[in-house]
């Protein structure tokens, strides 16, 4: 590899390693795997080591994965959640092992414990009572998750005897079990909902949610697996673990103790074959070493314990033979490539198909037509293609090109700057488009209108009747009688369904509308604050985006929307049908216009409510939840752990400070 070969190489992949970073920690939307990740992160390691000349401070080699969300309040961790080093080879377990002996001698013992795949936790606990709970965000501060955690039913809130250090942290990894996740994403699917990757994307999902009241219907569990404070009862990591259980704590009952590196790989084996059998995902195990003393001997290096290291199993792989891609049109008019693949088995099933994402992964891969390819499904739930056997390319073979129109409607393809996919902008004339907003329009989340699944609405666009939502409501029982599969009860069904979804809310109705990027919590939020599809068709941009929840991103898709005239159009039959596009007079009488035209910050935690809770009285009360100060805010309401920063600059503004106590005399 020359210079320019290798800077070339340098930047596609620091490009895809920062959006996989984004997708992951921002959006919970993870592409790749764990495996996939670390490969192309230790190929740009070796690679700027190789090529200095070329070294970035802002290199995701320099930095700690950061999942932070601003919507919550940070909070500082006492002790850094540091990540841990990994390692897919037994050979540097074996290195490892002799680094530590070089520096703490042979008489010691190993932990070795399941590598949870979720989402850690920074639990804390004063007086027997649970005080805080904080992701692991950058390592040095997260999110305060507390009123989610709490939800989580085998994370105890009062801790059982009285013999526990009166102030600890305890940390863990929250998780979903695989039936509950199956189940969940089956209740998604009858909805219309996007489908979760997998546990730990629906895990990562929900801690974040801003409303836990949700949170508390998801199957979420947690183990804890480390304790730290100033009075612990025992000097070692196994032991103290073992009596955090007497306090309510659920940990791994499967947390074994290893003499010597021969039972770590014993260990390791044995859950290598046997993880299959678990209710929920494991991705590897952890190795500690148990006596703290040991531990503080050892040390820490800018990132990670000297004391401890993961092994990470590698995902079940095949190779098969590509024999062509596929280009999707999704509702939004995503184009999404498919590779169709010789047939072959991996794990438990036969594949036939793979996602590649987008055109930036095909590039990445340099797949060639005809090429063997390595698959991979671990827990995602459509396999993918994640390497491709270079040694076995037939010479000639042609590469893979992303197509420039659309293969259904023939439209030329966009892509918006900083968006990882190609899109169809033909809504109203590209039928994948078409049928696709329509199913969404009646899922069981939104108008909820029985007999109408995709063979129907496949069957009644085929036929001309339909075209886009307004016209559902112009069918007559008399078409769809003679209709394949239909007879009078079926087909009064869709009809009094389609009556009966006349008094659906409008929230759920603007959610129908499909605007991109709106999905059901941003519908809510909108109707909650206009009120009326017309206040909302005219709000600006920047009106838009004061909104707390409103990012630039939807503002920028709602205002679009309302740009163009078939969408009005649509709009206003659905008026004249009878549909709901404002609040109803109960929901309006729940409302006052006490606060109207306040803008107020909320920060910090609250004695008698939570932050959701207050951001919905001042949204019924007229006023706005903004994010952040400026000269238009009108009240920071304080609460406690507030930052100094935020009242100082609260100060300069000239906002004024008020307190729970004060706001609630406000609207009472």
């Amino acid at each position: 590899m020359n210079k320019k070969e290798a800077e070339e190489r340098i930047f596609k992949l620091r490009k895809e390693l920062n959006r996989h970073n984004y997708n992951y920690y921002v959006l919970s939307q993870p592409e790749i795997s764990d495996f996939e990740y670390d490969m192309m992160l230790n190929d740009l390691i070796e690679i700027e080591k190789r090529f200095p000349d070329f070294y970035d401070e802002n290199s995701p080699t320099q930095r700690i994965g950061d999942d932070r969300n601003q919507g919550f309040v940070q909070k500082e961790h006492k002790y850094p959640m540091l990540s841990l080093g990994n390692t897919y080879s037994q050979d540097e377990l074996n290195d490892f092992d002799l680094r530590v002996k070089k520096i703490i001698g042979s008489n010691f013992e190993y932990v070795c414990e399941l590598k949870y795949d979720g989402a850690a936790i920074n639990l804390l606990y004063e007086n027997g009572k649970l005080k805080q709970a904080v992701t692991r965000g950058d390592g040095v501060r997260g999110d305060d998750v507390t009123a989610n955690v709490k939800t989580i039913r085998s994370i105890p809130l009062i801790l059982r005897g009285d013999n526990y250090p009166p102030l600890f942290e305890i940390r863990g990894e929250i998780f979903m079990s695989v039936e509950g996740f199956s189940k969940l994403n089956s209740e998604r699917e009858k909805s219309g909902d996007t489908l979760f990757a997998n546990p730990r994307n629906a895990t990562a999902g929900t801690l974040k949610m801003l409303n836990s009241s949700v949170v508390a219907k998801r199957p979420l569990d947690c183990f804890l697996y480390h304790i730290l404070g100033d009075e612990l009862p025992y000097g070692s990591h196994f032991e103290d673990l073992e009596k955090a259980k007497s306090w309510g704590f659920k940990v791994s009952p499967n947390m074994t103790k290893c003499k010597g590196i021969n039972e770590v790989f014993n260990f390791i084996m044995k859950w290598d074959i046997e993880r299959k059998d678990l209710p929920y995902n494991i991705d590897g195990v952890v190795l500690k070493v148990n006596s703290y003393r040991n531990q503080k001997q050892l040390g820490f290096t800018a990132k990670s314990p000297r004391w401890a290291i993961s092994y990470k199993f590698k995902a079940e792989q095949v190779t098969t033979r590509l024999l062509s891609v596929d280009f999707q049109v999704g509702r939004t008019g995503a184009i999404t490539p498919v590779a169709n693949l010789k047939p072959v088995l991996l794990a438990g099933t036969t594949v036939k198909r793979a996602t590649l994402h987008n055109d930036d992964q095909i590039k990445l891969l340099d797949l060639h037509n005809g090429d063997t390819v390595f698959i991979e499904k671990g827990g995602e739930i459509i396999p993918k293609i994640i390497g491709v056997e270079r040694s076995s390319r037939e010479p000639g073979s042609a590469a893979i090109k992303f197509i420039n129109a659309c293969p259904v409607c023939g439209w030329q393809l966009s892509r918006k700057e900083g968006e990882a996919h190609h899109y169809c902008p033909n809504e109203t004339g590209c039928p994948p488009q078409i049928k696709g907003k329509i199913i969404h329009f009646v899922s069981r989340k939104v108008m909820d209108i029985d007999g109408l699944g995709e063979e129907t609405i496949d069957l009644l666009y085929e036929k001309g009747f339909i075209k886009n939502i307004a016209d559902l409501y112009e069918l007559k029982k008399e078409q769809l009688i003679p209709l394949e599969r239909f007879a009078n009860k079926s087909a009064d069904n869709i009809i009094q369904g389609l009556e009966k979804s006349k008094n659906v809310p409008f929230s759920r109705v603007l959610f129908g509308l499909g605007i991109r990027h709106v999905g059901e919590t941003a519908a809510k939020t909108l109707a909650n604050n206009f009120q009326s599809i017309e206040a909302l068709r005219n709000a600006g941009l920047d009106e838009l985006i004061e909104i707390n929840e409103i990012g630039t991103r939807i503002a920028q898709s709602i205002t679009e929307f309302f740009s163009k005239t078939e969408n009005l159009e649509i709009i206003n039959r659905l008026i004249k049908y009878g549909l709901k596009f404002e609040l109803s007079e109960g929901e309006k009488e729940l409302r006052s216009s006490k606060l109207e035209g306040l803008n107020i910050v909320i920060s910090g935690t609250f004695e008698d409510h939570s932050r959701d809770e207050l951001k919905e009285i001042i949204e019924k009360n007229g006023g706005k939840n903004v994010s952040s100060l400026s000269s238009k805010t009108n009240y920071l309401l304080a609460g406690n752990n507030m930052g100094p920063s935020k009242r100082e600059k609260a100060r300069k503004l000239n906002i004024t400070i008020i307190s729970e106590d004060d706001f609630l005399k406000m609207i009472q």
